[in-house]
């Protein structure tokens, strides 16, 4: 009977303290050492002198948790004079001036390795500032820029430069020949929040590629040098309904892009990239989360050896390999089973078993290639994932995938932050 009489008094209390002749004295932050408030409460909907509405506080501190500088939010609410109260948004931080170190090897055994840092609450207010230096046989680095809230609460700006080389596999005529690719680019986008839920990225990106023949199969029809300068016109839509709490993430999110890309070569002629991520993610009791994406993409279905979409350990499907494939289309699933082993304090440490199936359209082929035995990978898989919940993004995995399906390969994949 106490139970019941507790469980009616607080949704009294609730309604009560939510009704339309409540206001909001004051918003009051706490917790915050390096986010500046006046930065908090330029992103928040609540506002002094407004009605008390705890649909719009939630909001706010689900918007809080997706910021890189925050670990976690709450909110408490206290009562101020007659019908206003204060609200207060308890902020703790996550460290964000992070180091980044990968070591690895290519598929010609050479050592590699990339040394980045990147500072994400630049100024305490949520701008990313970074970049990377990368040898992988040959020298790469990239600068990035990205500051959502930069010039109002739902306008800001985005700025990317890379000069990147690397090896790749060019594929044409059942052969495979070695290029020395190079990707010189600037990109400049402007980020729209139209609303809590639904953000829209748009701008342009000048680059100019250029391969350079290595070793490998040759065909007097594909060149073995190519140097083409190229417009990118890019546009995001993301429509985002997620909410965290530490490792465990619960909803749907998805993300449309589209890409239209001039040239000035007939060997790499001007074409469209089209593709939608749909997340979906679920928490099962106190320890377990259920995580998926489903990737669908089509280009411009030119034969081409250098071709769009890559099959590629790092991107899709775990085990596969270093870009094995190359497509106009693409089909992925990715589905994992998260759960927590062992957390204490700063540290969890969680395990995971996953399936990555993919299939991908042949350039110039038709849509019956997606059915097609050769072109569909199943790789199921296990993996660990070492994770520190002050750090933002301080996720270490490691990644098993066995192949199942034709001509499947297997091994093992590492990478910082959940694999999506």
């Amino acid at each position: 009977m106490s139970k019941v009489l507790t469980i009616v008094f607080l949704s009294f209390f609730t309604v009560s303290l939510f009704s339309q002749n409540n206001t909001v004295d004051d918003l009051k932050i706490q917790g915050n050492k390096k986010l500046k408030s006046s930065f908090i409460k330029k992103i928040s909907s609540v506002k002094t002198g407004e009605k008390l509405d705890s649909l719009v506080i939630e909001q706010d501190i689900k918007r809080l948790k997706r910021l890189p500088s925050v670990s976690h939010a709450y909110y408490q609410v206290f009562h101020s004079e007659a019908n206003q109260y204060n609200v207060f948004y308890n902020i703790v931080e996550n460290f964000t001036l992070i180091p980044s170190a990968n070591i690895y090897t290519t598929n010609n055994d050479e050592f590699a390795y990339r040394l980045g840092l990147h500072e994400f609450n630049l100024l305490g207010r949520n701008i990313g500032f970074g970049g990377f230096y990368q040898k992988d046989i040959y020298s790469s680095f990239a600068i990035n820029f990205r500051a959502p809230y930069l010039f109002s609460k739902s306008l800001g700006l985005a700025v990317n430069y890379q000069d990147l080389t690397t090896q790749e596999p060019v594929f044409f005529d059942g052969t495979t020949a070695d290029y020395k690719y190079n990707n010189q680019s600037l990109e400049i986008l402007g980020l729209y929040e139209y609303n809590f839920n639904n953000n829209f990225e748009l701008g342009i990106n000048y680059f100019v590629e250029d391969y350079v023949y290595k070793s490998g199969a040759t065909n007097p029809n594909v060149p073995q040098q190519l140097n083409v300068h190229k417009w990118l016109l890019k546009s995001i839509y993301e429509y985002n309904n997620l909410d965290y709490f530490y490792q465990y993430v619960s909803g749907v999110k998805n993300q449309f892009n589209f890409q239209y890309v001039t040239s000035t070569n007939d060997m790499l002629p001007e074409f469209f990239i089209a593709w939608n991520d749909f997340f979906y993610f679920k928490r099962f009791g106190a320890r377990s989360n259920w995580a998926n994406r489903l990737r669908l993409g089509l280009s411009k279905n030119d034969k081409t050896p250098f071709a769009p979409f890559s099959v590629d350990n790092n991107l899709n499907v775990r085990g596969v390999g270093n870009t094995i494939d190359r497509g106009t289309g693409v089909i992925v699933l990715n589905t994992e089973f998260r759960y927590t082993i062992y957390e204490k304090n700063w540290f969890v440490l969680q395990g995971n078993a996953f399936v990555d199936a993919g299939s991908w359209r042949n350039p110039g082929g038709d849509f019956g290639d997606f059915s097609k035995a050769e072109n569909i990978k199943v790789y199921p898989g296990l993996g660990l994932r070492f994770i520190h919940k002050k750090i933002y993004n301080a996720i270490f995995r490691i990644d098993y995938g066995h192949g199942i399906s034709k001509n499947a390969t297997k091994g093992l994949v590492f990478g910082i932050g959940q694999y999506f």
